[in-house]
């Protein structure tokens, strides 16, 4: 499936109906280059999920941890790894453990450590905004 995101309300709008559609506990991998809107779409799914404070790119934190409604959140940026041993350093497997959705920008920088994820989302830029092809999706799960 495609979705061409023209702006950033429609990114982060697609965000919001990722909200509503995942379970309860799923690992997002998210694929794209720098500025292709990562990030953008997980402040709308945050936004759906009650958060009201700034949703903010985990570039040099690795980690945003959120709770809201007694369910948790996590946001990885990986851009930084230098190598992907240092996810065992800050307890990857312990966040991935959680009953959470995590979503993972740059998963590639963490191969070998990180496991299957439920969800695989490309996004690219494009002269018309943002490209979005979902390329995995567990079964059951419609998002429109």
């Amino acid at each position: 499936m495609q979705f061409l995101l023209s702006t950033s309300a429609e990114t982060e709008a697609f965000g919001a109906k990722l909200f509503h559609a995942l379970p309860e506990k799923c690992v997002v991998f998210l694929n794209g280059n720098l500025g292709a809107g990562k990030t953008t779409l997980v402040r709308g799914f945050m936004r759906a999920a009650g958060h009201t404070s700034t949703v903010k790119s985990p570039t040099y934190n690795i980690v945003e941890e959120y709770k809201l409604n007694n369910r948790l959140f996590f946001h990885f940026d990986l851009y930084r790894l230098m190598d992907p041993e240092e996810l065992e350093w800050i307890g990857i497997n312990d966040y991935l453990q959680e009953n959470s959705i995590c979503f993972i920008e740059w998963p590639e920088k963490g191969e070998g450590y990180l496991g299957a994820a439920d969800v695989i989302l490309s996004l690219t830029t494009t002269e018309n905004g943002h490209l979005l092809v979902i390329k995995k999706i567990p079964e059951g799960v419609e998002i429109h």
